[in-house]
């Protein structure tokens, strides 16, 4: 091998990838959830005028890149990042970083911790092999922010509604707040005499927080509330929107331990290169469901 060869070994890596133009590299900077520090902010910008051409770039799923580097300054640079805490993202066939919306924590439709979710995703999973790039993405409610569905796995926080009786003014609000008409108005009896009910389309129900969040007498309550988990979606030259393989998960440990079961599908059925939806669509939804839920 020969001596450029060599050094080139030693320095790229996770994170590291060719340019377009000769002896230059990108560096993918992980940004888990979309996250960063001050600190690392400040370092990135330093590294960025140090070493490439005092620009990042953002990339559409909550990374910054670090363009024009040359290979003779990769190790340098990939130093003085790893120095402020700075991680490497990643490219291949693997699991890359996770992103996530705000969720619970600062977005009044937030249902769940995204969070939380997106950063035990990635102690769990990131940078494992699988037959192709294979992308997540938590989102913490139905609006849907990080596109869940356009993901290999997208997860998406949900919540099941209940009904009050004794709270309802019968206003009927919720019928046209509801954005998959999913509520049902039953009336029973005579004039003088008439009693209504009110009662969800368990199938049409898209598990958003749309009725719970505007009842002005909150006789909608969440009941049950977890996540909805969608598998093989993708974009690219072939999009694919993902199918939902459960539509309310209610542990974190049972979300956990479904997608290790949806990578290891994956992994002994993806063939090289292909994206894990299109897998899905060659061997069947309905061999997928059984592999990963069994008797559920």
């Amino acid at each position: 091998m020969a001596e450029r060869e060599l050094v080139l070994t030693a320095v790229t890596g996770p994170g590291v990838l060719r340019q377009k133009q000769h002896d230059y590299y990108l560096l993918r900077i992980k940004a888990v959830a979309g996250d960063l520090s001050a600190v690392q902010l400040g370092c990135i910008a330093e590294v960025a005028e140090q070493y490439g051409r005092g620009v990042v770039h953002l990339s559409t799923r909550q990374g910054v890149e670090i363009h024009h580097v040359h290979h003779d300054n990769l190790e340098s640079a990939q130093l003085a990042l790893s120095q402020a805490g700075v991680e490497m993202g990643a490219s291949g066939p693997r699991v890359r970083v996770i992103v996530a919306c705000p969720g619970e924590a600062t977005c009044k439709w937030g249902v769940v911790d995204t969070k939380k979710i997106a950063t035990e995703l990635d102690r769990r999973f990131f940078y494992k092999e699988a037959p192709s790039k294979f992308k997540m993405a938590v989102t913490g409610c139905a609006n849907n922010c990080t596109k869940a569905n356009e993901n290999d796995i997208g997860v998406r926080g949900a919540i099941e509604p209940d009904w009050v009786a004794s709270s309802c003014c019968d206003c009927q609000l919720c019928l046209s707040l509801c954005p998959a008409k999913a509520i049902v108005r039953d009336e029973t009896g005579s004039n003088g005499t008439r009693e209504y009910h009110y009662r969800i389309d368990q199938e049409s129900c898209i598990n958003c927080s749309a009725c719970t969040q505007h009842c002005p007498g909150e006789a909608w309550v969440v009941g049950r509330q977890g996540y909805t988990l969608f598998i093989g979606g993708t974009m690219g030259k072939t999009p694919r929107f993902a199918t939902v393989l459960k539509k309310l998960v209610e542990s974190e440990e049972e979300l956990y331990d479904l997608i290790e079961k949806t990578l290891t599908c994956y992994r002994t059925h993806g063939r090289k290169k292909e994206r894990f939806g299109h897998t899905i669509d060659r061997i069947g939804i309905a061999t997928v469901r059984e592999e990963i839920l069994g008797g559920q």
